[in-house]
């Protein structure tokens, strides 16, 4: 059985951007790319093929899955275990999501090429716990990465 991977497994404090300064989801994108490389996760030699599949992907259609949330993701072959990074918008963010409003929280994944099947039974745990109107409000007040990471791993360990 193909286990999904726990977002509050795949994050630090260090990975928790609480005040995106993107106002679109390319920006977004950018910007979690750029956390992902600040915090070890990612190559600086590999961030602009990363940021070049996770686009690719929202190419395709918006990762905006309504609720506020958008979760960029791709797989590629430029990172050898599950990698993410949240952040949180005061702002709001457009990210042509899928019900027209816009994001608050942005959660970007990547997974190892090949982990198909991972990917999709993390994206679905991922989608299924944010659906949580309750959990989305925690995230979005809470006052420091600490305590939205501790809201995240409370919540069914994701």
């Amino acid at each position: 059985m193909i286990m999904s991977v726990k977002l509050g497994h795949l994050l630090s404090e260090a990975q928790i951007v609480l005040n995106l300064d993107a106002t679109n989801r390319w920006e977004a994108i950018d910007e979690l790319v750029t956390n992902l490389v600040q915090t070890g996760h990612i190559k600086p030699e590999d961030r602009d093929a990363i940021v070049g599949a996770v686009r690719k992907r929202e190419f395709l259609m918006s990762t905006g899955i309504g609720f506020g949330i958008g979760i960029p993701h791709a797989t590629t072959e430029l990172v050898y275990e599950p990698v993410a990074a949240l952040g949180r918008s005061k702002k709001k963010i457009d990210f042509d999501s899928l019900d027209g409003k816009p994001v608050s929280l942005v959660i970007l994944f990547l997974v190892p090429q090949g982990q198909f099947q991972r990917h999709l039974h993390t994206m679905a745990g991922i989608s299924k716990l944010l659906q949580k109107s309750d959990l989305r409000e925690a995230l979005e007040s809470a006052p420091n990465a600490a305590s939205i990471l501790q809201v995240i791993r409370s919540n069914q360990g994701f």
